[in-house]
């Protein structure tokens, strides 16, 4: 790695801003993070960075990126994210391979997650209440390996800054429970 990659590398991993996103850094260098999934698309300097430090690793092999996120949908002011378009036109320069798939977590995983496998890394952003992810947690065991890493961020009470949180495979299959069906009438 080129002196000028390895010390960027330093900064994020162990000096940058905000101090929770310190921990991806390190783990996309240290287990060669290819595939990336954001459920939640909301600091698109992390997202940047992220797939940057993957490329940096990557020795000529695609880094493929998606996000699932309302985009346009997502009606609130105090969170009001990026259109598709603007996250589309942000992203393109990254070399990466990227899909970006609107909708919530349960409906969008429903209709991509056999597309979406062999996940590195997925991140679900504290933007998502457990009321909906709850339908989305049965896709996801199909689409990790087992290496895979999985982070929830996790917002702390009264303001507090939120922080990632490592989530075991034995955790994330016990959430995995499957969706109810709806019976005829």
């Amino acid at each position: 790695m080129p002196t000028a990659s390895y010390l960027k590398y330093l900064y994020l991993a162990y000096l940058s801003s905000p101090a929770k996103n310190r921990i991806l850094y390190r783990t996309i260098r240290k287990r060669h993070v290819r595939k990336i999934l954001e459920v939640g698309f909301s600091e698109t300097t992390r997202t940047l960075r992220m797939i940057n430090l993957a490329h940096q690793g990557a020795l000529g092999e695609p880094i493929r990126y998606t996000a699932i996120d309302l985009f346009e949908a997502r009606g609130s002011a105090k969170a009001p994210g990026l259109s598709l378009k603007e996250a589309h036109r942000l992203l393109k320069g990254t070399q990466a391979q990227i899909q970006l798939i609107p909708g919530d977590p349960a409906s969008a995983l429903a209709r991509n997650a056999n597309a979406l496998s062999n996940i590195d890394l997925l991140l679900i952003s504290a933007d998502h209440d457990d009321q909906s992810l709850a339908g989305a947690w049965f896709y996801l065991p199909r689409m990790l390996h087992a290496s895979s890493t999985v982070y929830v961020e996790k917002s702390e009470s009264q303001g507090g800054e939120a922080s990632w949180t490592l989530l075991e495979r034995d955790e994330i299959d016990a959430r995995a429970v499957p969706p109810r069906r709806r019976s005829a009438a």
